[in-house]
């Protein structure tokens, strides 16, 4: 069985652990204060989960979840992840996580900051255009009516399908959006981030893939 492991086990992470448990899959968790942190999470999630440190996350995982604050993402631990497909959820924000000036310059995308961090691994962004809520309660069945889908961006083919099966196993499509490059279609304040699926704190709305297709082609730099 496939196992993901989360670096990072916030909002995000942690609605990404429930619906990957759901599925099937185990999962191994791992924040910034301590494996002993998440020992509540980790009960609530059951069997299939446990909790480490983040080189145990990157170790385990044959797909790894980086779910942490933009700022800290060059503390990401490198050899455990090299090889292996690495889904990257940041989002920029200058108020917590101070000026980039790459991003601020559009010379870089989130994505491909990470990527270059982790010159050996297959970065494929996802998860970061949708808020926690509506991710925890829009999975759908393959084929159902209501079925959502999520952006992903990333420089591997191979890597993006590995994405692709997983967003399926857990209830959602994926829209291909090219490569890291064009993840700034995806990133804060674009149309694809949170509308299409509702308000924040608000019961979401289905987005179907022609809808994130859509969203993605409207954004502007």
């Amino acid at each position: 069985m496939t196992t993901i492991g989360l670096i990072g086990s916030g909002n995000i992470g942690s609605t990404v652990a429930q619906l990957a448990v759901a599925a099937g899959y185990d999962v191994v968790l791992s924040n910034s204060r301590g494996p002993e942190t998440l020992a509540g999470l980790v009960a609530e999630l059951g069997p299939r989960a446990r909790a480490g440190t983040a080189a145990d996350a990157a170790a385990a995982g044959d797909i790894v979840v980086v779910t942490v604050p933009l700022k800290a993402y060059a503390d990401v631990p490198v050899e455990p992840l090299a090889g292996k497909v690495v889904i990257d959820t940041n989002n920029y924000y200058p108020e917590r996580d101070g000026q980039i000036a790459a991003l601020d310059e559009d010379t870089s995308t989130t994505g491909e900051l990470l990527q270059q961090h982790l010159a050996d691994s297959k970065v494929v962004k996802g998860f970061n255009n949708i808020w926690f809520g509506h991710l925890a309660t829009l999975a759908r069945p393959a084929g159902s009516a209501e079925r959502s889908a999520l952006p992903i961006a990333g420089d591997d083919a191979a890597a993006k399908l590995v994405v692709t099966e997983f967003l399926d196993r857990i209830g959602y499509d994926a829209v291909d959006v090219g490569p890291l490059a064009e993840n700034w279609r995806t990133q804060r304040d674009t149309p694809v981030y949170v509308t299409p699926y509702g308000p924040y704190g608000e019961p979401g709305t289905p987005a179907s893939a022609a809808t994130v297709r859509d969203a993605v082609a409207a954004a502007k730099r």
